[in-house]
């Protein structure tokens, strides 16, 4: 196996277009080496990315919006506590993934491309309108977070492309969102089922909304449904009904020794609701 430290993404992308055989860019290094180590895949070139000038930065932009290098760890989010006032829900999502020696290494970019439908940070980010900026051969895109994973195990990212920022919006001034997880032990271990919810108020009312679902579908997914359920109310217990019942239509899960199909899909709209509440109660308490 070759071993390359990159100087910058676009000579990643120059070390990645040269090589032969599989390869794998190493930023916290948490999916790919365990993977490299369980012999479940051995790449031919690994490409070090975390040496690149501004890959481990976390910058708050002019417009209230934030760059997060593909090499800033979760650890280095849960320590902003400028990003975790303005996103509680996507710091607390990325804080779920782990240990706390796991949390030193693994990134928001790694557990996206890592295809998981049960990565515990996506819903979170589709939720929040995260867009990722990808280098690759034909130059730069910036294209949304959900166009990345394609199903479990595989992203649409072309041969030579990499992650060089996650991109997360400004949070409006009365919004707020929440992240909540069900799994079958109390910590380090993988969701059964995930929710995120983002919404907006003017008053008690609520004006924009974004509802995500994970591990209960080949992919992460956004629920339009759901987030339209709660739009324009105050969040009663009609609106609450009416998410849940969106939520759970929207899933397509697998039964497993994790959980039934019944099981995932009725825990969904549970999940929904509650992390509905605590965002809901996020966005009135700036009020």
């Amino acid at each position: 196996m070759q071993y390359h430290t990159a100087t910058s993404f676009e000579n990643a992308v120059e070390l990645a277009q040269a090589a032969k055989g599989t390869t794998r860019f190493l930023a916290g290094g948490t999916d790919v080496l365990v993977q490299l180590r369980g012999d479940f895949v051995t790449p031919d070139v690994l490409i070090d990315i975390k040496q690149i000038p501004g890959a481990a930065d976390i910058q708050w932009l002019a417009d209230g919006s934030w760059q997060i290098g593909a090499a800033v760890s979760g650890a280095q989010l849960y320590e902003h506590e400028a990003l975790k006032t303005e996103w509680p829900g996507l710091v607390e999502a990325m804080n779920l993934i782990g240990s706390t020696q796991v949390q030193g290494r693994a990134t928001l970019s790694g557990n996206l491309c890592n295809g998981s439908p049960a990565a515990d940070s996506v819903p979170a980010m589709l939720a929040a309108d995260v867009s990722v900026t990808i280098i690759g051969p034909d130059g730069q895109r910036q294209v949304p977070v959900g166009a990345i994973p394609r199903g479990p195990g595989q992203t649409t990212l072309k041969q030579g492309e990499v992650i060089s920022s996650v991109n997360i919006p400004a949070q409006s001034a009365a919004g707020a969102d929440a992240y909540l997880r069900f799994i079958p032990r109390t910590e380090m271990d993988i969701a059964v089922v995930g929710c995120a919810v983002n919404l907006s108020l003017d008053g008690p009312e609520i004006t924009a909304a974004k509802v995500a679902i994970g591990a209960v579908a080949p992919t992460a997914r956004a629920v339009d449904s759901a987030a339209n359920a709660i739009v324009g109310t105050t969040l009663d217990d009609a609106a609450l009904t009416a998410l849940a019942d969106a939520v759970r239509e929207a899933c397509d899960p697998i039964d497993d020794k994790r959980g039934t199909i019944e099981y995932r899909t009725h825990v969904a709209g549970v999940l929904a609701q509650r992390a509905a509440k605590i965002a809901y109660q996020r966005a009135r308490s700036k009020s």
